[in-house]
C-alpha cells in the first residue's frame, strides 16, 4: 500500500509496528524534534543564557581590571603628585600666623575694630580646633557700626603684617534697633574664623589624637 493511499485516521496505535515505513519515519522524525526541542528549551537556551550572563561578568571584569592596572601603573606618579601637593598647601599654610603669633593677632583685630570707630561690644575667643595642617579658631563678635567703618575694618585687617582669613559663619547684620541707635548704623552678630598654621609637632600630634580616637569609637 503507497503511503499516499493510506488513511492515518486507520492508524493503529495499538500496534505501530503495522504501521507503514513512511508513517513510522515521520513520527520518528516528529518525537526526534520535539525531544530536541524539549531539551532546547529545557537545558541548551538556559546553559546559553547562564553563559551570556557569565560573558558580561568577564567584559566587566576585564575593565575593572584593565582601570586598575592603570592606576597601579601610575601608582608612583600619583603619590609624587599627592606629595608635591600637600608640600604645596603646606608652604600656603606657613603664611598663615603661628601658633606664637596668634594671640598678639587676636589683639591687632580687635584694636582694628576699635581704631575705625566700631563699637566693638563683644570680641570672645572660643577654644581652639587643630587639624592635620591648620587649626582654626572660632570668635564670637558683636560690633555696631556704619557701612563705612565696616569697611574700613576689613581693609585693616587685610593689611596687617600676616595673612589674616576670616571666615563668617552664621553671621547677621541687621539695623541697629537699640534705644540711641544712630540712623544707618548696623549690628554684626555671629561667628567667625581664623585660621594658622601647625607644625610638624602639632600635626604628628593631631594626627595621633584622631587615630587613637577613631579606635576608641571602634572598639565600642
Amino acid at each position: 500500500m503507497k503511503a499516499a493511499d493510506f488513511d492515518l485516521n486507520n492508524l493503529d496505535f495499538q500496534n505501530p509496528g503495522g504501521w507503514p515505513n513512511p508513517v513510522k519515519y515521520f513520527f520518528a522524525a516528529l518525537i526526534i524534534v520535539l525531544i530536541l526541542v524539549g531539551a532546547y528549551y529545557g537545558l541548551i537556551r538556559g546553559k546559553m543564557q547562564e553563559l551570556e550572563s557569565l560573558e558580561s561578568t568577564e567584559r566587566q571584569l576585564l575593565e575593572e581590571f584593565r582601570t586598575k592596572q592603570a592606576k597601579v601603573v601610575n601608582l608612583e606618579e600619583y603619590r609624587r603628585q599627592l606629595d608635591d601637593m600637600r608640600e604645596l598647601l603646606r608652604q600656603m599654610l606657613r603664611q598663615l600666623p603661628s601658633r606664637t603669633e596668634m594671640p598678639e593677632l587676636l589683639v591687632d583685630v580687635s584694636q582694628a575694630a576699635l581704631a575705625t570707630g566700631l563699637d566693638n561690644q563683644k570680641f570672645q575667643p572660643q577654644p581652639e580646633i587643630v587639624h592635620e595642617f591648620y587649626a582654626e579658631r572660632p570668635i564670637s563678635l558683636r560690633m555696631v557700626g556704619n557701612y563705612h567703618q565696616f569697611g574700613e575694618f576689613v581693609s585693616a585687617v587685610a593689611s596687617l603684617p600676616r595673612v589674616v582669613i576670616l571666615t563668617m559663619h552664621d553671621i547677621a547684620l541687621q539695623p541697629a534697633t537699640a534705644a540711641g541707635a544712630s540712623p544707618g548704623q548696623l549690628v554684626l552678630e555671629g561667628t567667625v574664623k581664623t585660621y594658622r598654621y601647625v607644625d610638624d609637632d602639632e600635626s604628628a600630634l593631631a594626627t595621633g589624637e584622631a587615630i587613637d580616637a577613631a579606635r576608641q569609637g571602634g572598639s565600642r
